[in-house]
């Protein structure tokens, strides 16, 4: 059920990307700088592309830089979660010994046998 729903929303952003990119071929110049600024620099890059490129592009470029940007602000909660996986595994291992050991006082031998 869920990977024919998963299937079937695929393939509808597909057919609505394929239309976004049909309807908008038309040819667009990407400058670096302002024209006016580039001249007074006397450096102007520019390039012709595809209007859809251009909006791809800038889509995939800022679905990067959120995947980046989440992952440097998880990193404090991905060392804690290290942080505290250790001392678990510390902790069930200190269990384990304890629990292998006689009890050394008489009540708590007492306590056990219960």
């Amino acid at each position: 059920m869920v990977r024919g729903f998963r299937i079937a929303l695929i393939a509808v952003l597909s057919i609505l990307l394929l239309a976004v990119a049909m309807a908008n071929r038309g040819p667009v110049t990407v400058r670096l700088l302002p024209e006016s600024f580039g001249a007074f620099l006397g450096f102007s890059w520019q390039m012709q592309l595809p209007l859809f490129l251009v909006i791809l592009g800038a889509a995939a470029i800022g679905l990067l830089i959120g995947f980046i940007w989440e992952w440097i602000r998880e990193h404090k909660i991905r060392k804690v979660g290290v942080k505290s996986q250790k001392e678990a595994v510390k902790l069930r291992a200190e269990v384990a010994s304890l629990r292998e050991q006689k009890p050394q006082d008489e009540v708590l031998a007492l306590l056990d046998r219960k």
